[in-house]
Parts: C-alpha cells; structure tokens; sequence
C-alpha cells in the first residue's frame, strides 16, 4: 500500500514536509480539514486525496479556483467529483488554486514492513481456541460476557466501544486499542474499486486499568494495519523502535509491539482492530493473538450487524418521512384550482401541456398568487405524480443552512452535524422539487444548482462522491428573474437553465370573475375549521370583494374570508359591515376607479346600501331586491325558515325554492 508524503512549496511553510496520518486527507482553510492551507485561493473545503491500496488519487471539491496537478510541465485540471479524480504520481505538484493559491510536491512511496513481524495468520485460522490453556476458564467467562454485549448493542458505536473495552480486557498487557474503519457508504472510487479506511475510535488503559477514552486523538501505526487489509491476516508485531513507523506523529510514541486483526464479513475487511503496547516492558506473544482472533470472529458479525440495523432504521426513517410528504400533498391536492376565468383557463392549458415532459419550468407571479398550487398541479398532471412533490421556500431557510437542507450532509461535515441527513433533491428523486424565492439562493448555491440541473448528480456536503437524481425542478419568483440576472444578482446562465418553460400566473384583479368562487370556497373550509354557523355572503359583501385589487391576491383573500368567518354571527350572512375597511372603501367603486351609483333595490330595511353596484337588467334588478328581502326576513327572525316563510306570505317549501333560485346558502 503506497504512502503519500506532501512538500509545501509555497507559504510560512515552505520547505516543510507533512505524512497524513489517514488515507482520506481533505485540503482546504477550514478548521477541520486535515491538511489547512491559509491562501487567497483557496477554498473551506478545496480538495481531498484518497490513499488506496494500489494508488493515490485527488479529487476537487467544487473548489471556486480549481485544482491542478502539474506533471512533466503540463498542467492537469483536476474536475470536481470521484469519477473525475486524478491518480497522483511520485514527481507531481500538487496546486490549489492559479496565482495566490498553494502548492505541494508529491512523494509516493511504498509501505515499508513492519519490523520484527512475530506472526502472521490468515482470517480462516483466526476463530480457533489459544493453543495455551492457562486462565482459559477465564476466557470464557469474559468472551461470554462480551458476547452478551454485542448481542444487546444497537448502534455501530455502541458495539465499537464494546469490542475496545473487551479487547483491552482480553489482552491485560495492551495500553491502546483502537478500531479502523472502511466508510460504508463506498468512499473509494468506483473505477479504482479502494475502499479507504479512517480511525473511528480510541480506548486507552487508564491509570486504575479500566478502559478509558483518550483526551486527544492518538497516531495508529499505518504500517501494521494495512499489512492487515493487504494479506487478510492477522499481524502480529513485537519490539518495533519507533523509527521504523513512518508516521512523523508516531515518533517517541515508543511501541513496543502492536496486533492488528481484521474484522471482515464474507469476502469484505470491514476494519481492523489494532491493540499498542506503549511504555511498558511486557510484549505481546500468539496466545493474544489468538484470543482477539476469537474476539473478532463474533464482533465481526456484530458489527455488520449494527450497520445494517443503522441502515435500516434511516430507511424507515426515510419512509416516515416521505409518507408525510405525501398525506401533505394528498390533502393540498384535494383542494381544487379554483376559477373559471378565461386567464386561469389558459394557464391550466399551458401546464397540462408541460406537464409530462422533463424540462425545467420557471413560475412567475406577484406574491400570493398560488405559484406553489400552479407547480403542484405540474406536478398531479405529470407522470411523476406517483413520487414525491417536495416543495422548499428558499427565503425561508438561513442561507448557511440552505445547501444542508437541499442537498443533505454527512455525519461530521460541520459542527452539530451528529448524523447524516438526506436532502430535499435525494427526497424527492424520481419525483418534483418545487423551489419558491429562488432568487433568494445565495450566488454560490446558484453554483451548485446549476450544476445539478446539467449533470443531475449531487454531492451531500461532506461526501466524497456524487449521487444521481432523477428530479424535475419548478422554480418560482415574484420578481423579474430577467432583470435580476441582467443586474447581477442572479446568475444569467442559471436563468437560461430555468427558464425553459417560464409560465406566468395573473394575479386576481386581472381575474374579477373568480373571486366570488374562491371566495366562497375559503368561507366553507374555515366555517368547517373552526365550527361557525355563517351561511354565506349577502350579495353586496361578494360585489365589494369583487371590486377590490387585492394587492395580495389569493393569500389576502384568505385571510380577510378567515376574519370574516371569525366575527360573523352564528347562522348569519357575512354583511357589508364586517368587510375591512380598506376592501369596503375600494369596494364602493367600480374597477375602474368610477364612483358605483347608488339608485339599487332597497335593502330589506328599507334602507339603500351605500354604493352599491346599479344592476344591468330588470331581472338582475328584480333578484337583488328579492335576495335582499329574503335575507332580511331570516336575519329577523333567527334564521327560522318556517317563520321567514310566514313573515314573507309564501309556505316554507316557496322559501327553499326561492333560496335555490337565488343562490342563497
């Protein structure tokens, strides 16, 4: 297995030479990246290098300046993600970024062996019982006892820290223990096929000989474990000097001896198990080596055990997850487009029309025209409608989170990342990702969406490689995207990308002839809602909301009918009194900004509503009076239709039949 050793070309550094201590090293001038470079080009997260069992590879994180590697006087670009990445040679400089960057040589070299190797068994021997029979009726008793608690763990952690403790209690002599995993997920490259394997967690002897976590991480000995993964044996190596382990960090650590021994599952080395002896005079001989080797063999399978139950559980989390997903839209998607104007009639056309193809759909709209119910009925036309519609406001979610929340993280990626999260682009894959306000992503996020639009692949921020997705994107704003873009605020190319298909929804005063019907819609769902009486609105009530602009459109009808509702009177009519002021006022003109004449039927107390709306016909005009008379007569009298009926002259039958007649109720 090669080992990588990086020159610093360039910096306060310059001249110095640094060995990574893990086969995953990240580059960049965040806190936590494992080699941090301080220089104007260089990004949080720039690059990361991979040190797999036959070659070592770089891969560019999306960095803002670009990775190089300079090899023989050319310059290759280093593309972002794993299937791009560069397999580095021994001779190569390594530069992140162009002119104000930072720059590494290359030293790649091979393993060298551990020394004085005592004894190497292959995993098949490695289950059978010590040879030695000494204490081994207490070896039993303590493997039984560690084999009641595997059984019980639940989570890979908690099964990691019992295969520590237990090895440090099997093997009295050993002073560390520590276990080395391969990333589950598959973070080698497809192509190379190199799983890479990263120190997950340390146990050290404390002073009253229990098991302890250390204060600070603690070296491994790199050439013991992957002499381990290589052979697929168990290693055992005795009177090691520290010179002769090639990590820098391990110098004056002074070893005594160290055991590796994998844990593996079938053909697979799921991780190795590395006990230390440091410090103390006594050395490991075959007899540990062969009680760990029991060890193993049940931790093994303990251990891909508790990655499955971990497996399983984010699956049914998953699941839960998406079935409220999908109760949300089954009950937004019971509530109708309502309208039936000619412009909303035509917007339908244009989305039924789009609806089954897989370009990316760009809605614009004033606020509150129901962008989001435009895209999910994109969404119920389209054959996509089976999978999830995931719909995300990005004004509504802080900026330095938005990336987390679209395209997921992994454990780790960033402080309070305590496990990995699934965005909303793997959630709704296979289905539609509507984005509101999306001239609200930040310019590097716009990036990052651009990205994912052209090649349909994304990277979870901490992840080593990209996933595919097959999602059809809605976007939507309620500004000029065009003059945004033309103003720099928004990136041109990623309007051209969204707006293939650009749909404009027209607010309501362009759509008077829907009002009443949404309206009425909203009087009957919160009437529901909040357990009112309210009948309906007296016909003058519906002719003010017809009038008004609603600058608001359809959310502020909502929420003056939701007001309304609440003030009106149990088995009452929603009268001109109750409206707003603002909607009474405007609604006392007409549309087109003329005074409304007053010369209407009377009311039926007598009384002429001020501004009411001159009927067209005599019909209309016989209609109104009678609406007005009939709804006088039940506010009289409580809503009593048999009393209504009487104080009217006509049977309780003739009243159901008026109130039928004239859309009353």
């Amino acid at each position: 297995m090669p080992t990588l050793q990086l020159k610093f070309l360039t910096g306060q550094r310059a001249g110095n030479s640094l060995e990574p201590e893990r086969d995953l090293v990240l580059l960049g001038t965040a806190a936590h990246c494992d080699v941090r470079v301080t220089a104007a080009e260089v990004s949080p997260e720039h690059c990361r290098i991979s040190i797999g069992p036959a070659s070592v590879r770089v891969e560019d994180l999306d960095s803002d300046r670009g990775t190089f590697v300079e090899r023989g006087g050319a310059l290759i670009t280093v593309q972002p993600g794993p299937h791009d990445a560069v397999t580095l040679e021994s001779g190569d400089h390594l530069r992140l970024g162009v002119a104000e960057g930072a720059a590494f040589a290359i030293d790649i070299h091979d393993d060298e062996e551990p020394a004085n190797v005592v004894s190497v068994q292959p995993i098949d021997s490695l289950a059978k019982h010590p040879t030695s029979n000494e204490h081994s009726t207490d070896l039993l008793r303590t493997l039984a006892r560690v084999h009641a608690l595997l059984g019980a763990a639940q989570d890979s952690e908690r099964t990691l820290a019992v295969i520590a403790d237990a090895a440090l209690t099997l093997v009295p002599r050993a002073t560390h223990a520590t276990l080395i995993l391969n990333d589950p997920d598959g973070t080698g490259t497809d192509d190379a096929k190199e799983p890479v394997y990263v120190p997950i967690l340390t146990r050290v002897r404390g002073p009253d000989g229990q098991s302890v976590q250390p204060s600070e991480p603690v070296p491994i000995t790199r050439s013991v474990f992957r002499k381990v993964v290589r052979e697929r044996a168990a290693v055992l190596a005795a009177d090691a000097p520290s010179e002769t382990f090639s990590s820098e960090s391990l110098l004056g650590a002074n070893i005594k001896s160290t055991i590796g021994v994998p844990l593996w599952r079938n053909d697979a080395v799921l991780g190795v198990l590395q006990l230390d002896n440091r410090d103390r005079p006594a050395l490991f001989d075959t007899t540990d080596l062969e009680v760990l080797g029991i060890l193993t063999t049940n931790a093994s399978l303990a251990l891909d055990n508790a990655r499955l139950i971990q497996r399983l559980t984010r699956a049914e989390r998953q699941l839960k997850h998406e079935n409220q997903y999908l109760k949300h839209q089954t009950q937004k998607s019971a509530t109708e487009i309502i309208g039936q104007s000619e412009a909303l009639a035509t917007l339908l056309s244009q989305v039924k029309r789009v609806a089954n193809t897989r370009v990316t759909v760009l809605i614009q709209g004033e606020t509150g025209t129901g962008k989001e119910l435009i895209a999910s009925a994109l969404h119920a036309y389209s054959g996509r409608s089976q999978k999830l519609f995931v719909a995300q406001n990005c004004a509504a979610v802080p900026k330095d989170l938005l990336e987390s929340e679209l395209f997921g993280h992994r454990r780790g990626a960033f402080t309070g990342a305590t496990e990995d999260k699934r965005g909303l682009f793997e959630l709704a894959d296979g289905g539609t990702l509507f984005l509101d306000e999306v001239a609200e992503l930040p310019l590097a996020l716009q990036a990052k969406l651009l990205r994912v639009l052209q090649e349909r692949e994304i990277r979870p921020l901490g992840a080593a490689r990209e996933k595919r997705v097959d999602v059809r994107v809605v976007a939507a704003c309620n500004r000029d995207l065009e003059s945004e873009a033309r103003a720099g605020r928004f990136r041109e190319d990623l309007f051209y990308r969204l707006n293939v298909f650009p749909l404009s929804v027209p607010p309501l005063r362009e759509r008077r002839a829907d009002i009443a019907l949404i309206a009425k819609h909203f009087l009957k769902r919160y009437a529901v809602e909040y357990g009112s009486g309210v009948l309906g609105f007296s016909q003058e009530a519906l002719n003010r909301l017809t009038r008004y602009d609603w600058p608001g459109n359809v959310r502020e009808l909502e929420n003056e009918v939701q007001r309304l509702v609440i003030q009106a009177d149990p088995d009452s009519y929603v009268s001109v009194d109750l409206l707003s002021d603002r909607v009474r006022a405007a609604g006392a003109t007409t549309p087109g900004g003329v005074a409304a004449t007053t010369n209407a039927p009377p009311s039926a107390s007598g009384a002429q509503d001020q501004g009411a709306a001159q009927p067209a016909t005599l019909k209309q005009a016989m209609d109104e009076f009678e609406r007005e008379l009939v709804l006088g007569a039940l506010a009289r009298n409580a809503n009593n239709k048999t009393k209504a009926a009487k104080s009217l002259g006509i049977t309780r039958e003739g009243l159901h039949k008026k109130l039928k007649q004239l859309g009353i109720g």
